[in-house]
């Protein structure tokens, strides 16, 4: 016997958890802005190294993990050209 409401079911949880991502990450913002950066930076890096450390456990392709590395590069680069312009 199927679920017809199975779709359905799956699209509020799928709402549910974009909307519950997104109030978290509106109170990070939040905490970075009333944080001076040598407090929440640690914190970040932290999270950063924690989700490679895992991506590597997992045994993803080193292609993956150079994409990942590649990203990290960009967010960093832009982060700093937006802390220079903002000076």
């Amino acid at each position: 016997m199927s679920d017809s409401n199975a779709p359905e079911h799956l699209d509020a949880k799928h709402k549910r958890n974009r909307q519950q991502r997104i109030a978290g990450i509106k109170r990070w913002v939040e905490y970075i802005k009333s944080e001076p950066p040598e407090t929440w930076g640690p914190q970040q890096n932290a999270v950063v190294n924690d989700q490679l450390d895992a991506a590597q456990s997992v045994q993803t392709s080193a292609a993956h993990q150079q994409k990942v590395k590649d990203v990290a590069a960009e967010i960093l680069e832009a982060s700093d050209k937006s802390d220079v312009e903002s000076e």
